[in-house]
């Protein structure tokens, strides 16, 4: 099953595009779900239906889904959200906002994603996609379980057969619930879970993420800096959709600026994201509610391209620790070195190869260090940060 997840900050159009993305799909013969694991559902507006907590058959060979988070929480979550409820109400905590504190941020989300490797499972679909919440957190988060492998296989036992051990004898002198076997086994379950989640996202064969913006100066940055994380944990992005372009038939009035502020900020995008495929979409005179309009969406985005397909493999620039320093390398396969030119400013990094610019957004690791040292060999600029 090949997994195409659509990300982008809030009120960029990404449940649209990903809805449209599926329709295609669906059109060309994939038996395709689309799913929705945003709190803030749209994906039900988009495609004009109504949805719930089930797959539901919208067009043929197009089933559309809204996750049910509450469900997927007590059903991922269950056995841990009843014994932090009752360490809560222990300490005193009012029990509605017990209630409220039993579900991690994220939690809800990752809950969500676990339904992916379900439907793998199950082999009944070609395509799944995923219309995620904004900026990418979730799939942020789904890089835990990295850490959580050693504590699974070091701590983890130790601190199961401590509790069996004390158990018995600290019941009789306070009555704090304890955690049992259950809760132990619980643990382990959804770490595993979310280790194989991790693992189905981060292989290009089978998952990639896609960025969706809009050509303005904040919905860039912030699309850099999600790139930029979903690079150093290992997710393959292989396009960028910019969404809305206001179309030249639009005029001169009203839009024309709109038009020259876009206009400036498509360099941009392209300064960002090369040699990332770049997919432009127009801002349709009407609204795109519906299958009508999401097939011209995605006309628009892919052409008579198949959207299932994998449209960029690798990554732009790694992330590295060695020794006591970071090591970003960028790739530059075709740049001579004398005309490599390189420019620090706050979180970013700006390398400029005669008339072509790479604009690239810092993770918070390296903004607090120094840029030390860069060199060019074998086509790759390493810049070392400490």
């Amino acid at each position: 099953m090949r997994t195409i997840l659509y990300t982008g900050k809030g009120g960029v159009g990404k449940t649209s595009v990903a809805a449209a993305s599926a329709l295609r799909c669906a059109q060309l013969g994939h038996r395709t779900i689309v799913m929705s694991t945003d709190l803030a559902h749209s994906l039900a507006d988009s495609l004009d239906v109504k949805l719930g907590a089930e797959p539901r058959e919208v067009a043929p060979s197009l089933w559309a889904q809204e996750v049910d988070v509450y469900h997927e929480v007590h059903r991922h979550w269950g056995t841990l959200q009843e014994y932090v409820f009752k360490m809560l109400t222990w300490r005193g905590l009012d029990e509605t906002i017990a209630e409220e504190m039993t579900v991690f941020p994220g939690m809800d989300e990752l809950s969500s994603l676990l339904l992916i490797t379900h439907y793998q499972q199950e082999g009944n679909f070609d395509v799944c996609i995923v219309d995620c919440a904004p900026t990418g957190e979730t799939l942020r988060l789904l890089s835990f379980p990295e850490v959580a492998r050693w504590w699974l296989k070091n701590i983890l036992p130790v601190q199961r057969k401590v509790s069996q051990v004390i158990r018995p004898v600290v019941k009789h002198v306070t009555d704090m619930p304890l955690p049992d076997d259950t809760v132990f086994e619980a643990v382990h379950q959804f770490l595993s879970r979310l280790d194989a989640v991790h693992a189905l996202l981060s292989d290009p064969d089978q998952s990639t993420v896609r960025l969706v913006l809009n050509a303005e100066k904040m919905v860039i940055k912030e699309a850099q800096r999600t790139y930029t994380y979903l690079n150093l944990y290992n997710y393959n992005v292989d396009a960028i959709i910019c969404n809305r372009i206001i179309p030249d038939s639009a005029g001169d009035g009203y839009f024309g600026t709109w038009k020259d502020i876009q206009g400036k900020y498509a360099h941009l995008v392209e300064e960002c994201f090369a040699p990332l495929p770049i997919l432009r979409t127009p801002l349709f005179d009407e609204e795109v509610v519906g299958l009508r309009m999401l097939e011209k969406l995605a006309r628009s985005a892919f052409g008579d391209e198949d959207p299932a397909k994998l449209l960029f493999r690798g990554q732009t620039h790694t992330i590295a620790k060695e020794g006591g320093a970071y090591v970003l390398s960028i790739p530059l396969p075709l740049a001579m070195k004398p005309e490599i030119e390189m420019l620090r400013a706050g979180d970013e990094l700006i390398v400029r190869i005669g008339t072509q610019r790479r604009n690239i957004v810092l993770p918070r690791t390296l903004v607090a260090l120094e840029t030390r040292e860069a060199k060019f060999e074998d086509g790759v600029l390493r810049v070392r940060f400490a």
